[in-house]
């Protein structure tokens, strides 16, 4: 082979192997868009489950178009806000525990981690960056670091007032980059205020699902026959208290409160899959805006959200619980070596996306980051980054729920209500995806649901045929919080020689001195 082709040929393969693509002998990064909506449960999309009412043929094109991962996670929180933990861990690839406004922060976060986060180690790396999103609930010492911020929250009905401004404040960006013919590689984090509550949809889009924005508390909404029909798992409460009393979540949403017939649910599901619909039409536009600049076959694409969502699923309302609907958050990626129309379980967690992000941009990750790659995954090399997978909401009564997953297994756990509320639950999710619970066999959900489940689909966790299985799962779920950090232990663990972080050593010896 002559030399000079022998040097064409060895570039060719160093860039397709790792990442940066030559145009007309230049050679650039990708870029990357980063798309974050609040509140929105994988099962409300088509790739998730193809009953769903929800239009969002922008979304259902792009998982045509790249990987879905089945298994993708949040982790979890220790805060009733859950985005709040969840995004930064997003920002920061750090595990749940490690996290800077954690209850053990002082002994398992680092300093300045702000320095180590998305927009800062990109700003290093010379990309441009950009963020809009809503205001709040958020890293704030993170988001200021970017080069370009446009942040408010936008949940209303309006151009103004809802996910358009979000998509505006891109295109804006895009226009002018296009006008400079800016030639860095940007990475652009595209954050939505809604589907979060309160669910204010532009009218046409309502008028679609047959919503209303319902306001007044002492009638639940008018039914409507376009309305999206109940969850699968729908109950009209949940069997046992979820831990969390007053939550604002469970008892306060505007147009649901304590509500969850099956009129209020149906609307509330209607408006949620309106305001999703409008944030689909604001990424057709930024998609097509790259298209035209040229820029979208060299650009990686990601969806997710920052956590799922009940909505009437196991008669919650909230985030605030780790069943699958909510423990689990959408995640669609594209670019070039992902291949289209491809699916893997994956099992990610959201820290897992400052790794992922930088190992496709070709920067090393920080050292502070915690979190995996999903490269091999999305580039069909392995089906998954990890085995197990650890979840905890104990944003209310203490310790919490905890859960733990592997293979098809799962485990659930309540330790809530002082005490009062100690729940076990474990389900083989090959055989009950929808994590049906002795409740839902009952005649009267069955008639609202049109879903009878078959008898295996339930609760196991007191099948004394699965009594090795509960036992392994628990020996697991007690090594995963050894190994996060966890500084808590439920009620039928050792106790390890913990000091809860509610009650210090300072605070327990000053209680004990007391007469």
């Amino acid at each position: 082979m002559p030399v000079n082709r022998r040097r064409h040929f060895l570039l060719f393969a160093f860039l397709f192997a790792f990442g940066p693509i030559a145009f007309a002998g230049e050679v650039r990064r990708p870029n990357i868009l980063f798309i974050l909506v609040d509140d929105q449960s994988p099962f409300d999309l088509k790739a998730y489950n193809p009953k769903s009412a929800l239009h969002a043929p922008h979304l259902d094109r792009l998982a045509a178009q790249g990987m879905v991962l089945d298994g993708a996670y949040h982790m979890g929180a220790f805060i009733g806000g859950v985005c709040t933990p969840s995004r930064h861990m997003i920002m920061s690839g750090r595990s749940v525990w490690h996290l800077p406004i954690g209850p053990g922060a002082a002994a398992h976060c680092p300093p300045n981690l702000e320095q180590n986060t998305i927009p800062a180690v990109f700003n290093r790396a010379g990309y441009d960056t950009m963020r809009t999103c809503k205001v709040g609930n958020s890293y704030e010492a993170a988001n200021k670091l970017f080069a370009v911020r446009k942040d408010a929250t936008k949940r209303g009905g309006t151009d103004e007032t809802g996910s358009p401004w979000h998509g505006e404040q891109v295109l804006a960006y895009l226009q002018d980059r296009a006008a400079t013919q800016d030639r860095d590689p940007f990475l652009i984090y595209f954050g939505f205020s809604h589907p979060h509550d309160t669910r204010d949809g532009r009218p046409e889009l309502l008028a679609k699902y047959g919503a209303t924005n319902h306001t007044d508390q002492t009638t639940p909404p008018p039914a409507h026959p376009k309305q999206p029909a109940l969850p699968e798992n729908y109950l009209p409460a949940h069997p046992f208290p979820h831990g969390h009393p007053g939550l604002r979540d469970e008892v306060a949403v505007s147009g649901v409160w304590e509500r969850r017939d099956e009129r209020t649910i149906r609307n509330e599901i209607g408006r949620q899959f309106a305001c999703s619909e409008a944030i689909d039409v604001q990424i057709g536009r930024v998609l097509a805006k790259l298209e035209a600049m040229g820029e979208l076959d060299h650009t990686y694409i990601f969806y997710t959200a920052d956590h799922g969502m009940a909505i009437g699923r196991h008669g919650l309302q909230g985030k605030q619980n780790l069943y699958q609907h909510t423990w689990r958050v959408p995640f669609i990626a594209k670019g070039p070596g992902i291949k289209p129309g491809s699916r893997a379980e994956g099992n990610a967690y959201l820290l897992d996306v400052l790794a992922t992000l930088c190992d496709f941009a070709g920067i090393a990750a920080p050292a502070t980051n915690e979190g995996l790659s999903l490269r091999p995954v999305l580039e069909g090399k392995k089906p998954t980054v990890r085995d197990t997978l650890y979840g905890v909401y104990n944003g209310g009564t203490k310790p919490g729920m905890r859960s733990v997953k592997q293979g098809d297994w799962k485990l659930v756990k309540f330790d809530v209500m002082d005490g009062a509320v100690r729940e076990t639950q474990l389900f083989n999710l090959r055989e009950n995806p929808h994590e049906f619970l002795e409740q839902h066999h009952a005649p009267a959900v069955v008639a609202l649901t049109g879903v009878t489940p078959a008898a295996s689909q339930r609760n196991l966790a007191a099948d004394p045929r699965h009594a090795a299985k509960l036992a392994e799962m628990e020996a697991l779920l007690l090594a995963e919080m050894r190994r996060l950090d966890d500084p808590w232990r439920l009620w039928n663990q050792p106790g390890d020689g913990l000091t809860p972080p509610a009650e210090t050593p300072a605070k327990a010896a000053r209680k004990k001195a007391k007469p």
